[in-house]
């Protein structure tokens, strides 16, 4: 039972890792640290994807938002995991219920605690990682950039 908890754990961080390559790549196009990537429950890879709000003009490209668009038609969304490096803003948490994408690995809900308690009310599992390396980078970018950040979550 114990090595099975193991197990798990260890898939959800591998599945992170591919959430934190594409927040970082999205840093390093100018834009905010945030990565997403949508997996089967048996762990195979669909969609990958990051914020682009800032590098391509579009209030929309959130980063589980563009993991979800690549990812393309899937049949069903219940057997779905979605792993992002920040708890989803409520935009996205209506993408996560509208679909019912059935388990939400979150990287960290320091920075932003979104609509997580909000999608395990309705439903959804809900697991947040509590990464370091995900609250650092996130942290990082909005002592930086506040102006940016608010904008993103739709504060003033």
């Amino acid at each position: 039972m114990v090595s099975d908890i193991v197990k798990e754990r260890e898939k959800y961080q591998a599945m992170l890792q591919i959430a934190l390559a594409e927040a970082r790549t999205g840093l390093a196009e100018g834009g905010i640290p945030i990565g997403a990537a949508l997996f089967t429950r048996e762990g195979q890879l669909l969609g990958k994807g990051h914020n682009r709000r800032v590098q391509e003009g579009d209030p929309s490209a959130h980063g589980e938002t563009d993991a979800f668009r690549r990812a393309g038609r899937q049949r069903t969304y219940r057997d779905k995991i979605m792993v992002t490096t920040l708890a989803p803003c409520w935009y996205c948490s209506g993408l996560i219920r509208q679909f019912g994408i059935g388990t939400v690995i979150v990287g960290e809900s320091l920075n932003f605690q979104g609509g997580i308690d909000w999608l395990h009310e309705n439903g959804t599992e809900v697991i947040d990682l509590h990464s370091r390396e995900c609250i650092e980078l996130l942290a990082q970018y909005v002592k930086k950039h506040p102006e940016v950040w608010k904008e993103d979550i739709g504060e003033e």
